[in-house]
């Protein structure tokens, strides 16, 4: 059943394959689950994308006279919701905000619909680099460590014990990052 939150998405979750990873522990699900949501592009104004020091992912900050392209994705239920606030972490706050619908393509949309959504804005600032955060590079050189070519991320409990599903041709289980050696790693 899809659900009835939004979001806007500028960094890795701009990738569905990402997405799928955090909030359903599998970069291709089955098409049932792709269909429960949609990713349109759209556009954040007042806001800056900066890469975030020594990591594959952005932040953004509010930034007058800037503007960030993303996607507003919907279908978003508490179950996604729950994931992705874990996904961020305490390095995000997330913060109402409106974001301008564009074309499939990318290009300005002649209504100019807007949407009120929620973003995950970065809370740490002296730790953005001043340089904006290239996402086709990430798809090229980085999305696969993001959907884990086989790993996918489930929860982190209370514990903060992560866990994950480790997919095999013969099943599914579930492992504490804690049991794994770290031979599993490499």
């Amino acid at each position: 059943m899809s659900g009835d939150y939004t979001a806007f998405f500028y960094g890795t979750l701009m990738a569905p394959e990402v997405f799928f990873t955090v909030c359903y522990c599998h970069n291709n699900p089955h098409q049932a689950i792709k269909d429960m949501h949609t990713f349109t592009p759209a556009i954040l104004e007042g806001y800056c994308r900066h890469r975030v020091r020594h990591a594959d992912y952005p932040g953004v900050v509010a930034e007058k006279g800037h503007s960030v392209r993303g996607v507003y994705a919907t279908g978003l239920t508490d179950a996604n919701m729950s994931k992705l606030d874990t996904f961020e972490g305490s390095e995000y706050d997330k913060e109402k905000v409106k974001v301008k619908l564009l074309n499939k393509d990318g290009t300005a949309s002649d209504k100019g619909e807007t949407k009120e959504t929620t973003v995950y804005v970065f809370n740490s600032p002296n730790y953005l680099e001043k340089r904006e955060w290239d996402f086709e590079e990430f798809r090229k050189t980085k999305m696969r460590n993001w959907t884990r070519g086989g790993l996918a991320f489930d929860e982190c409990k209370s514990t903060h014990t992560i866990f994950i599903y480790v997919l095999n041709t013969d099943d599914e289980y579930c492992r504490s990052l804690n049991e794994l050696p770290m031979t599993a790693w490499r």
